[in-house]
This record gives structure tokens, sequence and C-alpha cells, in this order.
């Protein structure tokens, strides 16, 4: 059964214009342009656009299980791809992140008991979520937590088994091919629609509903369920990391006030103009190094960037200098 669920074609380039519009309007953030060349030529010079950015095997990487499991399993890891400002009170794993500890655990209990269902993740419920995440109870920022990772698993779910017959594939195969078809059908879901406003504008930035092509992408190879003709006009995945490394190497400048904010460790509320201006001008500032690597001769899709981006964050420099907080179901 196929969703008739409306989509709109344009719905990338939306994202694309409402991030440059953020740029242009922005009080607290804004681009350095004079940064954006000499970034893309060191990016270049460093090898970090050598290899086949963000293809390697990560926390959201699937198995090798059938084509069901595993589209079942990619699109249940991205649907609580979120909690980043809830990662530093979580219970971690020995040496793992906050997001890699979330992703084991769903991925360990949905490669149990018979896999991955639409049934299974519409009958969650918080208790079995504190004990698939491995987080106690704190009547609290933990409880709050898995209560939304409940209720995205249940959406999904509930979505799966009443429009796609339980079956995930059918999900996938309803956007013939299309990210941009993907990610119309995912906002079905509310914790997918990533839409804020900025004053009198609206702004999609679709982290998830984004990432989540780009995922079935690397667990298929480019193959398949993983095969989408339109990849290329995914957007960077805006969230916290990606704008803090651009600012921490001089793309991305932030006003005084905010980065005290964000160095004292404050919590930057959900839709607030400074959280929805981080996010944006990451998304914006990405389009200028892709523009900028074009002028260069080199053709690299945003969602690669983005991936060279992220990886970056994973460094020493990167990690010793706080990012930016919220508490979102967006990322």
């Amino acid at each position: 059964m196929r969703s008739e669920a409306p989509h709109d074609p344009h719905l990338l380039a939306e994202v694309r214009h409402a991030a440059a519009s953020v740029a242009d309007r922005a009080r607290h953030v804004r681009l350095v342009p004079e940064r954006v060349g000499p970034y893309a030529d060191e990016l270049r010079a460093d090898g970090a656009l050598d290899g086949p950015a963000g293809d390697g095997e990560g926390p959201w990487t699937a198995g090798g299980d059938d084509a069901e499991q595993v589209a079942g399993r990619v699109i249940a890891l991205d649907t609580v791809n979120f909690g980043s400002g809830w990662h530093p009170l979580v219970r971690k794993r020995l040496g793992t992140s906050g997001a890699r500890t979330m992703a084991n655990g769903l991925s360990a209990w949905l490669a149990s008991d018979g896999g991955v269902t639409a049934e299974r993740l519409a009958h969650l419920d918080t208790d079995t979520a504190h004990v698939v995440f491995d987080q106690p109870h704190d009547d609290g920022p933990v409880d709050e937590l898995m209560g939304l990772f409940t209720v995205a698993l249940n959406d999904l779910g509930h979505l799966v088994r009443s429009r796609y017959d339980g079956s995930f594939l059918a999900l996938v195969e309803a956007a013939e091919g299309s990210a941009a078809r993907l990610a119309g059908l995912l906002m079905e879901m509310p914790f997918f629609r990533d839409v804020s406003t900025h004053g009198d504008l609206e702004v999609p930035l679709l982290k998830r509903a984004q990432i989540t092509s780009a995922d079935l992408h690397r667990a298929f190879g480019g193959r398949g369920p993983g095969r989408f003709h339109d990849l290329g006009s995914l957007t960077a995945f805006a969230d916290n990391l990606v704008p803090h490394v651009l600012r921490l190497d001089g793309v991305l400048a932030y006003d005084d006030e905010l980065v005290a904010r964000i160095a004292a460790g404050e919590l930057l509320p959900a839709g607030s103009p400074e959280e929805v201006e981080i996010r944006a001008l990451g998304v914006h500032a990405v389009e200028a190094l892709r523009a900028a690597l074009a002028e260069r001769g080199l053709d690299v899709p945003s969602w690669r960037l983005d991936g060279v981006l992220w990886a970056r964050g994973g460094g020493a420099r990167y990690k010793a200098v706080p990012r930016h907080r919220s508490r979102s179901v967006f990322y």
C-alpha cells in the first residue's frame, strides 16, 4: 500500500532558500565570506575530500540482513537520531558517545527476538525503552528522552503498519527513488517535521528526514533501496557539530554573548533565534563551500561535505571546546 501523502519536489530547494534567508537577517551568527575560499583550499590540501566522506561504517550503518531488515533498522535508527541536548546526562558505554550509546542499544534490540517489525515498534513502552537504551529512571531529563524515543518509534511503527502494510521497504519504495520525496513521506511523523520559524520566516531544515536517504544509500551501497536519483540535492544535515567545526575554523562567527552562553553550558531553547541561526548558517556555509569547490573544479555534494566536517569534529581540538546544546527532537 502506497502513501498518498503530499510531497513537494522543491522541498530541498526550500531548505537552501530558508537557510540563505536566515543568513541575510541573522543577528547572532554570520558567515565569514573571506574564509570560504581559503577553507575550501585547506580541505583539498589536507586530503579531507579524497575519500568517500560519510560512507564509512558508523553507528547507523546497517548489517548484512535481508533488505527489509536493513531498511527497517536504518529508518528506526534515524527515527531516534536526536537527543544531543540530553547526551551529557545519559549513561554512556565506556569510551562511547551519547549518540553511539543510543544507536548501539537500539541496534542490539532490533537484532534480537525476530528483528525489526512495525508491530514491535508500535508497541514499545517507556519501561522497555529504558532497558533498550540502558538508561536508569531519574524522574527528570533522562526519563524525558526515553519518553520521546518511545513516541518516535511508536509513530514509525504505526505509520508503517497503517500505510505500508507493515513493510519498511514499501515506505522506501513509495519514494520512487527520490530523496526529496522520502523526506516528505517521513514528515508525516511529527518528530521528522523539522520546521522552525525565524521572525515571520518559516525555516525547514529537515535534518533527519534528509539523512535517512543518505543512510539508506550507505547501507545498500547506492543500489536497490539505497539508490536515489536526487541524492545530490540533499543539504547539510543541520545539527550542533558541523556549525561548531565551522565556527572554530573561522567560517562562521558567533556574537560574544552567544559564545559565552555556549561556553557556560547554557541550553539554547529549541526554536530560539540563536538556535535557528546556528543550524541554518551551518547549512548555508556548506552551500558556500560547495560553490567554492565547484569553482575549483570539484563537485562535492553538500551531504558529503557534511560528512567531512562531521568527521573533523571528532578531533581533540573540536572536542575541547563546548558546542551548543538544545533539547530538540530534530537533532
